[in-house]
Formats: C-alpha cells, structure tokens, sequence
C-alpha cells in the first residue's frame, strides 16, 4: 500500500513540474507601426510634445494606448504586439476623426492619417533688430462655422529645437502671449494679420523659435507654424 501511495505522489509531483515548466510560446510585443498625421491643407500637421496622438486599441482588448506624435507630425511605436487594431488621431488641433479604421499590425507597418486643422498658419516670417525679434503671420480657417474660440497667441521660444507647448522658456514666450477670446468669424481681417514681439534676447545666443494659436477645445490646442532657428549677435 505504502508503494502505491508512493507512486501517485511521484505522479502528482511530475504532472505539477510539467505545468511550471510549460513554455511560453507567445510572441513578444515585436511589431512596429510609425507614419505621418497629414494636414489637408499639405505638409505633416506641425505639432508640440505629446499634443497629438494616435489612439489604437486591439480588437479583442479593452484597454487602449496611445502613439504621440512628435514635433515634425511623426509617429512611431516599435514595441506592440502584432494583430488588429482600431486606429485613429485624437487629442491635437484639428477637427475630430470619429471614424476609426482597423489596421492589421505587424513588422513595420505603415499609415497616414489625413486631418482637417483648425487653423492655419500661413506667410510666416521673422525679423531680427537687434536683440528683439518680430514675428508676423496670418492665420486662416479651412471650415470656420462651429470653430472653438481662439483663446491667445504667443510665441514659443527656446535654446533647443524643441521647442513649442511645454517646451519654452517662458520669460521670451508666455510673457509675450497676446489674448484674443473671439470667434474667429468675429475676428477683422487686420485682427487675422497678426505680430508678435519678443524684446530683450540674449546677444551670443541661439535660440529656436515658433508661433502658435490657441483654441478653447477640451485639450486647449494648438496650432503651430514652422521652427525657425535664430542666431543673437554679441
């Protein structure tokens, strides 16, 4: 009796030390999908850290994830686990995709997303006089009617090229910032045509620059132009 009993414990003991040792054959998170968050009025949508995203989740998961995009309208995620998901562009200044698209994953996939921005940011220049810089653009609007209020406009200035919401210094930018709070359709065209000024740089110094327009949307947006590199005389 004892014998037995000793047999099916050895049994026990072996089926239990088959279970821990079970292999895990799944695939680990090895699949990549990077692309371009394209504006409809050309060009990738510029954008600041973290001010856009791509939202997917995987059918099947409950749980969704974002891509960030990054300054020049990128994305890239090289760490996801390959199969199907429900994919589309959220939290950045342009009008809301609702429609998302299923994107089969796998080893580097690739896709565009084409948005409608809120505004744009058009003749955009800057000037040097001394140690202050002036910064003049137009700003239009591809759909106007149903727009979110234009909160401000400012500009972004800093000793990096990124440069832009969160990433600014803020004695050259937020100091500098102009109110608006009104519609755009109430906005005059002179109101449109728009200067910035920021006094008072330092002379040897380098610094990267941008402007941007506020609106009052539930991730207070904004749209920005193009970065350009300033040199300060000594």
């Amino acid at each position: 009796m004892k014998t037995l009993i000793g047999r099916i414990l050895a049994g026990v003991c072996i089926l239990a030390s088959a279970a821990c040792t079970k292999i895990d054959n799944y695939d680990g998170p090895n699949a990549s999908f990077q692309g371009n968050i394209v504006s409809s009025a050309g060009g990738n949508l510029l954008t600041s850290g973290n001010s856009s995203q791509i939202r997917l989740q995987q059918v099947g998961w409950t749980t969704p994830q974002t891509i960030p995009s990054k300054f020049d309208g990128t994305f890239q995620d090289t760490k996801l686990f390959k199969g199907n998901y429900k994919v589309v562009p959220t939290g950045g200044a342009f009008w809301p995709v609702t429609d998302t698209i299923i994107v089969n994953i796998g080893n580097d996939t690739k896709h565009d997303f084409t948005v409608t921005p809120y505004i744009i940011i058009k003749n955009f220049t800057s000037t040097l006089s001394g140690t202050t810089l002036t910064l003049k653009f137009d700003i239009t609007a591809p759909i106007a009617a149903g727009l979110p209020i234009i909160k401000d406009v400012q500009p972004y200035v800093n000793t990096t090229k990124l440069v832009g919401a969160g990433a600014s210094i803020r004695d050259f930018s937020d100091v500098n910032a102009v109110i608006i709070n009104k519609q755009f359709t109430d906005m005059s065209p002179a109101e449109k045509s728009i200067t910035l000024t920021i006094p008072n740089l330092i002379p040897g110094r380098t610094f990267f620059v941008r402007a941007g327009v506020r609106l009052s949307d539930s991730y207070n947006s904004s749209n920005f132009s193009e970065i350009v590199q300033v040199d300060i005389p000594k």
